[in-house]
């Protein structure tokens, strides 16, 4: 395909090449990456035919590069929803999708988050073994529902963006709500007004505000705070059982 992001690994040394960029492009978000930043062992097992196209994806979702771009410098919900943007090529679909894979984050780590994209029925169909992910979150058949359509325009930014450069989530509000657009907190919020849109976290084994570790908790928190809510659980060792928006 002349297209770079819908690239197919094919056997040649320009193929390769060709096929390594657009991973590097789709996967870390169009970064700038120097030389020494690249993954020369991986790339070499991929032109040698020692891994597939989506091992070598799965190799540079779990990089120094991607995990301190999206990982450690990203709001959890934004982390997810790049997650779905880079691996599967759309945006999340509802609030469920997000939840689940935040409470995956939390309790298996960041290794599990990663595989439960590129090992998913969803990424096989859409891509197999050797083509690289592309955005094809504006096509009907990547989305079950309308919204979902409407949630990639906030995520894709066009050919130029940066996807490290914004560490905020973009569709909290409109995940939350079921929304076909953005809704942008400072024009359609008050803070403290009672109208702000709230998510029930329920804990347990967390031993969070000097609750007994044995203890299910529930805590309800405002969009805003959530990140923090998030944080400090984790601190305190409790396990995430689901996030709904209430």
């Amino acid at each position: 395909m002349t297209d770079v992001m819908n690239a197919t690994f094919a056997n040649s040394l320009g193929d390769v090449e060709t096929v390594i960029r657009a991973v590097y492009k789709q996967v870390l978000g169009n970064p700038h990456m120097m030389e020494s930043e690249r993954l020369v062992v991986a790339e070499s097992k991929l032109a040698n035919g020692e891994i597939s196209v989506r091992e070598f994806v799965k190799i540079v979702a779990k990089s120094d590069f991607y995990r301190d771009r999206y990982f450690s410098s990203c709001a959890p919900y934004r982390f997810v929803e790049l997650n779905f943007l880079h691996l599967l090529g759309r945006a999340p679909q509802d609030q469920r999708e997000v939840s689940e894979h935040i409470v995956r984050c939390v309790a298996e780590g960041y290794d599990a988050e990663i595989d439960s994209f590129i090992d998913s029925d969803e990424y096989q169909v859409a891509f197999g073994e050797n083509t690289v992910p592309f955005y094809r979150g504006k096509d009907s058949a990547a989305n079950s529902k309308q919204v979902g359509y409407n949630h990639m325009f906030a995520l894709d930014r066009g050919a130029a963006q940066v996807d490290s450069a914004v560490q905020s989530s973009q569709l909290v509000f409109a995940v939350a709500t079921n929304s076909a657009t953005k809704i942008n907190p400072s024009t359609a919020t008050v803070i403290g007004s009672g109208t702000e849109k709230r998510f029930k976290i329920l804990v347990s084994g967390s031993n969070f505000e000097n609750k007994p570790s044995a203890t299910t908790t529930e805590y309800v928190v405002s969009a805003n705070r959530m990140t923090s809510q998030i944080q400090a659980i984790g601190r305190a060792s409790g396990k995430i059982l689901s996030i709904k928006a209430v």
